[in-house]
């Protein structure tokens, strides 16, 4: 069976590649066909690229302990909120009754 030769890409090429998936709106399967890359391949240069970016979190160094610690938080923020609708809620029907 032949084997499978892994092309390289210089920096400036993925760079290149990324920049017209964020700039263009095309999709990253488009942006790859016209450039002739995996589509695989290009989906993994914008990850990078969106990590490096602080446009999404590195899932090699997620702390799932924060993690919990965050969806606590959201638990709390979310009752909060339902609490001040029903107070915004009474509180028209308060100011309108008089």
């Amino acid at each position: 069976m032949p084997e499978k030769r892994r092309r390289k890409y210089d920096p400036e090429f993925r760079d290149g590649a990324v920049r017209v998936v964020r700039e263009t709106g095309k999709t990253i399967r488009e942006v790859a066909q016209d450039l002739g890359v995996s589509h695989q391949t290009l989906a993994n240069w914008v990850l990078k690229d969106k990590i490096a970016r602080g446009e999404r979190l590195d899932p090699r160094h997620v702390d799932p302990e924060r993690v919990k610690e965050l969806e606590r938080e959201i638990e709390e923020l979310k009752m909060e909120r339902d609490v001040l609708k029903r107070s915004v809620v009474l509180w028209v029907k308060e100011a309108t009754n008089r």
